[in-house]
């Protein structure tokens, strides 16, 4: 719960469906790759947080070695997980308390996860796992793209409950600053995306963004017959994405201000 609002429903009802309905494609990998750039996380002691069915932490161990955990409150999603993804080490457990000792990683990487997160303990507890000089990469979608996301005209509320959620750039560096961590940039990636008719109708009555179980169930249902009746043979959409990173303070620091 963050601010009153629900922050996010559980996972485990759609953990079966979760990969078919967001498979990895293109766009996919080119998010991992600034991730990757920005956040330094090849060949390191990394930590993902909120990493669902294992994909991105199978990635990072497949392709920079390094040892990789992730970290997931899903018991659902950490099996398929753990049976998808051999390489890394899963744990469940919540962002606001990482089952893991202090200074424990040397990087963090969260994919389309803080929205989902109580953010200021979250971030403290980030803070705490990672080492001094430690880097900590986080994806997330600007809010800048919900005003005009495909999926609005099907679902008034969206784009409202969205905005709530995610934070824009000004705000995620505030958070991130607070939580102790000293923000190293912030990077914007646009990305041209198409669906068929078919595959919109597939994700939304698998609900394959968390948004569509936070709507009353009125206007899903609205939704979801508005679309069969009016969804075109093609939608084009765009994804707006920011990328931050962010660092825990070193130790000549720490020293200095001591």
């Amino acid at each position: 719960m963050a601010d009153g609002r629900p922050v996010s429903p559980g996972f485990g009802e759609i953990a079966e469906s979760y990969d078919r309905l967001r498979p990895v494609d293109g766009k996919w990998w080119e998010v991992f790759d600034v991730l990757v750039v920005e956040g330094d996380l090849l060949g390191r002691r990394v930590l993902d947080i909120g990493c669902g069915t294992g994909t991105l932490a199978g990635a990072l161990a497949e392709r920079g070695g390094g040892k990789v955990w992730g970290v997931d409150p899903s018991p659902e999603m950490l099996a398929l997980a753990r049976a998808n993804h051999p390489r890394p080490r899963f744990k469940e457990g919540r962002a606001e308390a990482l089952p893991f000792k202090d200074s424990w990683f040397e990087r963090a990487v969260a994919r389309l996860a803080v929205h989902l997160f109580d953010r200021p303990r979250a971030f403290a507890e980030l803070a705490r796992v990672l080492v001094p000089g430690g880097r900590l990469v986080v994806a997330t979608f600007d809010p800048a793209q919900f005003d005009g996301y495909w999926l609005n005209e099907l679902f008034p509320s969206l784009a409202e409950i969205d905005r709530a959620r995610f934070p824009d750039a000004a705000g995620l560096t505030g958070e991130l600053e607070t939580a102790g961590l000293r923000t190293l940039g912030v990077t914007a990636l646009g990305q041209d995306a198409t669906a068929t008719r078919a595959e919109a109708l597939e994700r939304i009555r698998g609900r394959y963004i968390s948004t569509l179980r936070l709507l009353d169930p009125a206007e899903y249902e609205a939704g979801v017959a508005r679309a069969e009746g009016e969804l075109p043979e093609r939608i084009d959409y765009r994804l707006e994405w920011l990328v931050a990173a962010a660092e825990t303070p070193r130790l000549d620091a720490v020293r200095t201000r001591g």
